[in-house]
């Protein structure tokens, strides 16, 4: 950890990130004024999380922004039909001026159930996904595809077909391995986007920001394609107790079996100099558009939105 005067120093040179934006039920106004206030502030996109209505939010922001880049981030490819998806995407990409960009993903076999959905194989159906989205006909121009990716078979697909990929709850330490099936045009220039959505709590109690972001995460503990990518990026202790736990029924020795070191590789929280210490770290690693989560440990999405600004104010 470096000294709070360096720190400073060198937070001065980070980019402003993006942020994840979800219209949240009777907050879905106060939302949209969220997000013309984030594009006042200079941020570098509004990418909205599949919680809630992500594809009538994105149309909302058309409306009520002029300048800033957003986008899915991500949409379920089961939950509509393709020339459904194909039709929305088209119409926010034309409304908006080209600042859309369309965030899709397979989702996990637990969602599949739970909404009933029989799903194929992840790899086959995001290509037959894409390729599909792209033959409807007379819709207007589409927006740049965005593949939800983890593990590098997907992240290769997303190379191959997409214009990005983006990826949630990333290993920092495990990234170059994740990006490095990607041309390196793909990870150095401006036409492939790169994101990353981040779980972040800032707090002078580390201990409280922390135990915000282990809640965060839990629910993904449960889903077995995000622990075998946490094992792949080193972490085959902590699944495998993990695994244990679930497998008795035991899921609340989750948070303690929730390291330091993988909570601190996956997510970003603490005081403010550590936050923007990691952030820089995740530019470091490769990560082009860092998408910054707020939560709070003292309130709720709008308080956690004020501790965000504050933050950053300092880096504008």
């Amino acid at each position: 950890m470096t000294s709070e005067k360096e720190s400073t120093s060198s937070s001065t040179a980070i980019p402003l990130p993006a942020v994840a934006l979800a219209a949240v039920p009777k907050r879905r106004q106060a939302t949209l004024e969220l997000g013309r206030e984030i594009e006042s502030r200079g941020f570098a996109g509004i990418y909205c999380a599949s919680f809630g209505d992500a594809m009538g939010l994105s149309q909302s922001l058309a409306h009520v922004t002029e300048t800033i880049h957003f986008g899915t981030s991500i949409v379920n490819l089961y939950m509509r039909h393709v020339s459904d998806y194909a039709q929305t995407a088209a119409m926010i990409h034309e409304l908006s001026n080209g600042r859309f960009r369309f965030g899709v993903g397979v989702s996990h076999g637990p969602v599949h159930r739970r909404a009933g959905i029989q799903a194929g194989k992840p790899l086959s159906d995001m290509r037959e996904f894409i390729t599909n989205l792209r033959e409807v006909p007379r819709i207007g121009d589409l927006p740049p595809i965005v593949v939800a990716g983890l593990r590098t078979k997907m992240v290769a697909l997303a190379s191959e077909l997409a214009e990005g990929v983006v990826f949630a709850n990333a290993s920092r330490r495990h990234f170059s391995t994740s990006i490095s099936v990607l041309s390196e045009q793909q990870r150095t220039g401006d036409d492939f986007f790169i994101g990353n959505m981040i779980p972040t709590c800032i707090c002078d109690d580390l201990e409280a920001a922390a135990a915000v972001n282990r809640k965060t995460l839990k629910m993904y503990l449960g889903l077995p394609n995000y622990r075998n990518y946490w094992k792949e990026a080193g972490y085959v202790e902590e699944m495998e107790a993990i695994e244990k736990a679930i497998e008795v029924g035991d899921r609340d020795r989750l948070p303690e079996l929730m390291t330091d070191e993988w909570l601190s590789d996956c997510t970003l929280y603490g005081p403010a100099e550590r936050v923007l210490d990691g952030l820089a770290a995740w530019y470091d690693a490769g990560l082009r558009t860092p998408i910054l989560v707020p939560s709070s440990a003292v309130g709720n999405q709008m308080k956690a939105f004020e501790e965000f600004f504050e933050l950053f104010d300092r880096l504008r």
